[in-house]
């Protein structure tokens, strides 16, 4: 078997969307489908950036307000937002975003790495940057959308 050279990098698809003015991205593997804006039962002593929960087929899914948990501002939901059903470890949250905007094929070599001076906060969602089409999209990692404690609550 032929090693592969040092400058082989891995293709992936990422699903861009927005929040906010910002545009985010995730890895397509972690994502389940997209769905609807679908108003969330409330849950009494949540987290801020836990919107509720709605029923997804007889199951019971916890739907994240990603600009919250990101500390960015709120938004009031409308018919345009959208709930991404991802997979985190063994459990499906929903990410409430305001539109998905693209399905993206990069190479790992285009991915620049998260600067220095973001906080360590930033860090734990933002894995790098992507320069698109002169627009720089944020590249998440969902493992840490949801404190374990709090996964395992929802």
């Amino acid at each position: 078997m032929a090693e592969k050279p040092e400058s082989f990098s891995k293709m992936r698809e990422l699903i861009a969307f927005r929040v906010g003015e910002q545009e985010f991205c995730v890895n397509i593997m972690t994502v389940r489908e997209i769905r609807g804006w679908t108003a969330a039962t409330v849950l009494p002593q949540a987290p801020p950036f836990l919107r509720g929960v709605i029923n997804l087929r007889g199951a019971v899914l916890p739907i994240v307000d990603f600009a919250v948990r990101l500390g960015l501002p709120s938004s009031e939901p409308t018919a345009r937002h959208v709930i991404i059903v991802a997979q985190i470890a063994h459990r499906q949250i929903g990410l409430l975003v305001e539109a998905v905007s693209d399905i993206l094929t990069m190479d790992d070599s285009a991915i620049q790495a998260t600067p220095d001076v973001a906080s360590e906060l930033v860090k734990t969602f933002v894995r790098g940057i992507l320069l698109v089409d002169g627009r720089m999209i944020s590249l998440i990692s969902l493992d840490h959308i949801l404190p374990v404690d709090q996964l395992e609550a929802a």
